[in-house]
């Protein structure tokens, strides 16, 4: 059922936001829109896109501080900005960074703010784009390229992150490369090896992520049975095929399974690279023998050196592909409704979009009881 949001008659510029205020429980809120800043613009939010990192936050399994206002990985278009040299205009498309660095941190002064030592993040440390409008800096939003559709921008931050691990590992056009785990990161990071020239193989449980891999330039896919030695004879002949019996020359580990790494050691060559961008809490064990006696580089891979704009760039070129990550659209009163099915392990999710009001061309959604209760368990 559609419930409308009605605004306060006083409230003559209210905007409304979804907080997570406790554990799996959301409530919808009705606030002043923000004022306009010096450097910075008020964005009206258009579209967000749901991850992993979100849904932990929902759960309160993150190191997030409750209450808070979700949403780190979106798009939308410039409503007011003031003078500024950034050539930022009203009506602007625009993605946005969502990272904060403090740039005075060894990491930052070193090049490295992507791992800042106190990094920031909207959405996930401080209040993010689950509401209708946000004041962002100026240095924050990056133009949406021409010919993008504006909900696919909303990926630009997780493309930047397959970039981002991609680049870590040095890839060479001609080279080969497996990705294991054909999740959003991992498959986004297919397409940018293909892009580059790699032969990419791809490496799932999931018959359907496969197929989508194989959308994506994967040059062959491997089906991991769970509790079954990987890979099996047959891959393994496959694997040595592509490699000259040698091992991919670089390894991307997207799925955080601490059996993924051992087997990405196990499989790379002598002399090959590993990126850990797949991230868990729980412990690998490492063998002490291979790394040193094939000479790897095992690198880990965070957030990106400031590559959305390269990200959309991608996105732009390959939006067909883009287009086919996102499996599920809500509109953003059914945000409660939208966690509950990545909860679902039974469901087949790829990205979730969240729609807001704006990208439906009229106004939410909730009476205005609903907007003042939480919700938990059930569509607002």
């Amino acid at each position: 059922m559609e419930h409308l949001l009605r605004r306060r008659p006083e409230l003559r510029l209210a905007v409304f936001s979804a907080r997570t205020i406790a554990k799996e429980t959301i409530r919808f809120e009705e606030s002043a829109e923000p004022d306009l800043a010096a450097g910075h613009a008020l964005v009206r939010v258009h579209n967000v896109t749901l991850c992993g990192t979100d849904l932990h936050i929902w759960e309160d399994d993150y190191p997030s501080e409750l209450p808070i206002i979700q949403g780190h990985e979106f798009s939308g278009v410039i409503e007011a900005v003031g003078p500024n040299d950034a050539g930022v205009r009203v009506g602007d498309q625009v993605a946005v960074s969502p990272m904060t660095y403090c740039g005075e941190c060894r990491p930052c002064r070193t090049g490295r703010p992507n791992v800042c030592r106190n990094i920031g993040c909207i959405g996930c440390y401080s209040d993010g784009a689950l509401v209708e409008v946000l004041s962002v800096p100026l240095e924050k939003l990056c133009p949406v390229p021409a010919g993008l559709p504006l909900h696919l921008a909303a990926m630009g931050e997780p493309t930047s992150i397959a970039m981002q691990a991609a680049n870590r590992g040095r890839p060479e056009a001609g080279e080969v490369a497996l990705v294991l785990g054909s999740g959003p990161i991992g498959l986004l990071a297919t397409l940018y090896l293909t892009d580059l020239g790699v032969r990419v193989v791809c490496a799932d449980t999931e018959v359907d992520r496969l197929e989508l891999a194989t959308e994506f330039g994967a040059v062959d896919t491997l089906l991991v049975t769970p509790g079954a030695a990987f890979p099996d004879p047959d891959q393994e002949s496959r694997l040595a095929a592509l490699t000259d019996g040698y091992g991919p020359q670089l390894v991307i580990e997207a799925t955080g399974v601490p059996s993924s790494l051992e087997n990405a050691i196990r499989l790379v060559a002598s002399a090959g690279r590993i990126v850990q961008v797949g991230i868990s809490a729980r412990q690998a064990a490492v063998s002490m023998k291979e790394i040193p006696f094939k000479e790897l580089d095992l690198m880990g891979s965070r957030n990106s050196l400031n590559l959305i704009p390269d990200g959309l760039a991608l996105l732009a070129k390959y939006a067909q592909q883009a287009q086919a990550l996102m499996t599920h659209r809500f509109a953003f009163e059914d945000l409660q409704h939208a966690f509950r099915l990545m909860q679902d392990h039974t469901e087949k999710v790829g990205k979730i979009l969240i729609e807001m009001p704006a990208s439906r061309q009229a106004r939410p959604a909730v009476d205005s009881s609903a907007a003042e209760r939480a919700t938990s368990g059930s569509r607002p």
